[in-house]
């Protein structure tokens, strides 16, 4: 098959796919960069920090999609579906590794770890002024319960901790389900007043895109702290700015996930001492992406492209007229 791989995947698995397979390389190419690059590709093998858009998908040969993870927005959807091009995610592995960065960056802001190795690099002994919480008893809220969310309170729950969380679109099946595993599923207001942490694991969408605003941290239990892994346009970060100020709801905030990413962007929390910012590396573990490269090899292997050409159908592209 002919492949573009347009995001890093493990050596491994790089190496296995172009020795089975004619593998074009474009790692964090722009657009424009990535549509010449797919323009003869069957495949193309894609994780975050890339946008694949109309160019990129009009690839006339292009059958297959694999989003080496879960999010999808930064994929044209749209023509996906117009096109009939197959797209298939591998949210496993990487769930696992953001649920448990989620809990570290929720025991570093408890325990203030950032601040103390901070204050220690600076020799400065501040035993007595780094008071910390436990995570056990705390009430975990949860905004959005996948795959991350969902292990994300097994996780709190195993510490402890007391998790509820809010769905799209809850039910009473659902509301069982997520009861027989230890989750009280409630509404967003209740998980904002009552979540001593509240951690966010939605998809960046239309319904999604500020959902965390002025309005909803005023909402917040005082004192809360909040983490955010799920993608940076969840969050105003201008609010959040003003609620971790002092005599502001929020205690501190987590972020692995910034509304401008890459390098020479900075952060506007990036000044605030109860602030903790990393990279986007939330799956970014050697294990996870072994085991998300093992099973693109798996997807590429098993591909059927005859089959797929006879389900596609042709970009539209509307005239003047339309």
């Amino acid at each position: 098959m002919r492949i573009l791989v347009a995001s890093q995947i493990a050596p491994a698995a790089l190496a296995a796919l172009q020795a089975r397979h004619d593998v074009r390389t474009a790692i964090g190419a722009s657009e424009v960069v990535l549509a010449e690059a797919a323009a003869d590709r069957e495949a193309i093998v894609f994780r975050s920090g890339v946008s694949i858009g109309p160019g990129v998908l009009a690839a006339p040969h292009l059958r297959l999609l694999v989003r080496a993870g879960s999010g999808l927005d930064n994929l044209d959807l749209a023509t996906v579906r117009e096109r009939g091009i197959e797209l298939i995610r591998i949210p496993g592995p990487g769930a696992q590794a953001v649920a448990e960065l989620t809990l570290g960056l929720m025991i570093a802001l408890a325990r203030s770890i950032v601040l103390a190795d901070s204050h220690m690099r600076a020799a400065h002994w501040a035993k007595s002024e780094l008071v910390g919480y436990n995570l056990r008893g705390k009430r975990l809220g949860i905004v959005g319960l996948g795959s991350i969310g969902s292990r994300v309170a097994a996780l709190g729950g195993a510490w402890g901790m007391r998790p509820i969380g809010v769905v799209e679109r809850p039910s009473e099946e659902r509301s069982r389900a997520f009861a027989d595993q230890g989750i009280d599923l409630v509404d967003l207001d209740r998980v904002l007043a009552e979540g001593d942490f509240i951690s966010l694991h939605v998809p960046l969408s239309d319904t999604t895109r500020g959902m965390i605003g002025a309005a909803e941290l005023a909402k917040v239990k005082p004192g809360a702290f909040l983490v955010n892994i799920a993608r940076g346009g969840v969050v105003d970060e201008a609010a959040l700015f003003d609620a971790l100020q002092p005599g502001g709801r929020l205690r501190g905030a987590a972020l692995d996930v910034h509304v401008a990413e890459g390098e020479g962007k900075r952060s506007p929390l990036a000044d605030l001492p109860n602030v903790v910012l990393t990279p986007h590396i939330g799956a970014q573990t050697i294990d996870a992406q072994e085991e998300i490269g093992q099973e693109v090899i798996a997807i590429i292997d098993r591909f059927d492209p005859v089959s797929a050409e006879e389900q596609m159908s042709p970009i539209h592209v509307p005239s003047h007229r339309e």
